[in-house]
């Protein structure tokens, strides 16, 4: 198993400005970093990918939809929104050399509804799901399909409830990740719970309850790579770690001392338990 880092750590503004950070995360020794696209212009991608592979930087990337491209929404219009945006999406990751397009992707983050979801959105999601899939495909791109906590999503919010979703969209291109911060809150027994991904499992983002400076907080990681050693697991475990420059995060306070400190000192823990 390898270390990245993910870059929302410095903000939406995911633009050449931060290759410095590149450099910085390169020299403290991660493997990659998680690239969140939200600029859907290919041709703005093309210096990442000559950055990173001048690095030697593997890369993922990362997507999310707004409230304006509801993948669930009775809309016809918006559905259809939503997965151009997200097709828009693989065509970049495509470009920065991505073999992984990874996020809460079935739904519109913070979008609620005050219900449980009906039918009716389970299956305008996994429809979604399924097309963005088969246009995966052609891009040599898999899905990692990602839960979130009941305070940001409402389609499903479980480990038990993703697998039922990823089976039904049943797809060769359509993975499942897995985030520690979610499961948390969400699942009774961490371990157990990424047993029951097995071979579904295409990443992993390691991320404290606070989400700052992994292996100080009270998430069990020595578990939960003893876990993912014992399945034999060899994707990437990401560092994923927010601050005040996230917005959609909630943090209103300085949760460490800079981003070096935070990421020397995760890395410096995870690696004690590679």
């Amino acid at each position: 198993m390898q270390i990245g880092m993910n870059l929302l750590l410095w903000g939406t503004d995911i633009t050449p400005a931060l290759f410095p950070i590149l450099d910085e995360i390169k020299s403290l020794g991660f493997a990659g970093v998680e690239v969140p696209i939200f600029n859907f212009n290919p041709a703005d991608w093309h210096v990442w990918r000559q950055k990173l592979d001048d690095l030697g930087l593997q890369r993922l990337a990362v997507a999310i939809n707004g409230p304006d491209a509801n993948p669930l929404s009775a809309d016809a219009s918006m559905r259809a929104h939503a997965l151009d945006n997200n097709k828009k999406a693989l065509d970049c990751a495509a470009v920065i050399g991505a073999k992984l397009l990874m996020g809460p992707i079935h739904s519109a983050l913070g979008v609620f509804t005050g219900q449980p979801a009906t039918q009716e959105e389970w299956q305008r999601g996994v429809a979604h799901i399924r097309a963005l899939a088969e246009y995966a495909a052609t891009k040599n791109i898999t899905l990692g399909i990602e839960y979130l906590n009941r305070f940001e999503t409402y389609l499903f919010t479980c480990t038990d409830d993703m697998l039922r979703f990823v089976d039904e969209v049943n797809h060769p291109h359509c993975k499942i990740m897995f985030d520690t911060f979610h499961a948390n809150i969400e699942e009774k027994d961490i371990p157990a719970a990424l047993q029951k991904c097995g071979d579904r499992l295409v990443h992993v983002q390691l991320s404290e309850n606070d989400r700052s400076t992994v292996g100080q907080g009270h998430v069990d990681f020595e578990k939960i790579i003893a876990t993912l050693k014992s399945m034999d697991y060899q994707g990437m475990l990401s560092i994923e770690a927010f601050s005040m420059k996230l917005a959609a995060a909630n943090i209103w306070r300085p949760m460490f001392e800079s981003e070096t400190q935070l990421m020397r000192d995760s890395i410096t823990y995870l690696k004690q338990l590679l």
